[in-house]
């Protein structure tokens, strides 16, 4: 069986990647201008920051899965279905590590982390210490989407002593979240932080009207999806003072540009979109393991976990079972 891994790896992690599946597959890790030397024997396709649409799928005749992380906003799933192709993504598997990040973007925010790692790094005098700070026990928070990574940063905070308020339309709500409008959210939280997937109803979905609707002293954190927010809203919701900050991971277009305004602003705690990859540059151990157990379910002609779309025949790799293929 041929999987192939679509993104810019460094040597060490392809190494890394390569280990978390099974000897008898054969494991292509590839950059996106590669890729097409290998789609026409690819069983698997494993997209990391890859579009996957009809004209990948028309070069991959005989395709029978997509795995993809938690997001799989590019992935054209309509159009694998067509063809009889599982697309099944890996919710959950990082949602601690998300939920972990926010805390830390959190508690680096209130307790200038930033700030006093570089105050002591350049050798001030403690007389120029100038900063203003706070704790998390007794804020707000506001969550939009009780997801499993909503719904681990809920706990989180609930530990902190924070009132929790959440938006959320599917999932239900633990006993210590207060369910609310949109509007209220906005209204009554110090915290507002999403974590929604990206798709035509979200798109644009924090924007303009949003900020003007938020305490000047919120903290916005976004470690879903960059489209989610409008972007040039946001910069000028953080350089009007509409809100008093925002921590990042994820961006409008992904690497963030060299020359982005948001690189800029004291009020902006920026990460590379890293929030879900606790063990390093671009690799999760945990997220590998569930790919090949659940590649393997497919191999064995089982049901995946976490499938996204619903095929009447499930198609079996070329070579499925057998060493060596």
């Amino acid at each position: 069986m041929h999987v192939v891994v679509v993104g810019d790896f460094p040597p060490d992690v392809r190494e890394r990647i390569r280990a978390a599946f099974p000897c008898r597959w054969e494991i292509h890790i590839v950059t996106k201008n590669e890729v097409w030397d290998f789609l026409q024997k690819a069983d698997v396709i494993i997209p990391e920051h890859f579009t996957v649409d009809d004209h990948v799928l028309d070069q991959a005749p005989g395709l029978v899965m997509i795995q993809t992380g938690s997001g799989f906003d590019n992935v054209d799933v309509a159009a694998c279905t067509k063809r009889g192709i599982r697309v099944c993504n890996a919710a959950g598997v990082n949602a601690a590590a998300v939920a972990e990040h926010v805390m830390a973007l959190m508690l680096g925010w209130y307790k200038n982390l930033p700030y006093l790692d570089r105050f002591m790094k350049e050798h001030r005098d403690q007389g120029e210490l100038c900063y203003s700070g706070s704790e998390l026990f007794g804020k707000t928070i506001g969550i939009i989407g009780l997801g499993r990574i909503g719904q681990r940063v809920a706990g989180y905070c609930r530990a902190f002593g924070m009132r929790i308020l959440a938006v959320e339309h599917g999932n239900p709500a633990p006993p210590y979240v207060e369910r609310v409008e949109v509007d209220q959210l906005y209204a009554q939280s110090s915290v507002i932080t999403v974590h929604v997937p990206l798709n035509a109803s979200t798109y644009h979905m924090i924007d303009g009207e949003a900020f003007g609707k938020m305490r000047n002293d919120a903290l916005f954190i976004n470690t879903a999806r960059g489209a989610v927010v409008k972007e040039a809203d946001l910069i000028q919701a953080l350089e009007e003072g509409q809100i008093a900050g925002a921590c990042l991971d994820v961006y409008e277009q992904e690497p963030l540009a060299v020359h982005s305004p948001l690189r800029d602003l004291p009020n902006v705690i920026l990460t590379p979109h890293t929030a879900g990859l606790p063990d390093g540059v671009r690799f999760h151990a945990g997220r590998y393991r569930f790919f090949a157990d659940n590649i393997g379910r497919v191999e064995n002609g089982m049901i995946p976990e976490n499938a996204l779309n619903d095929v009447p025949i499930l198609r079996i790799p070329r070579g499925a079972g057998i060493p060596g293929v």
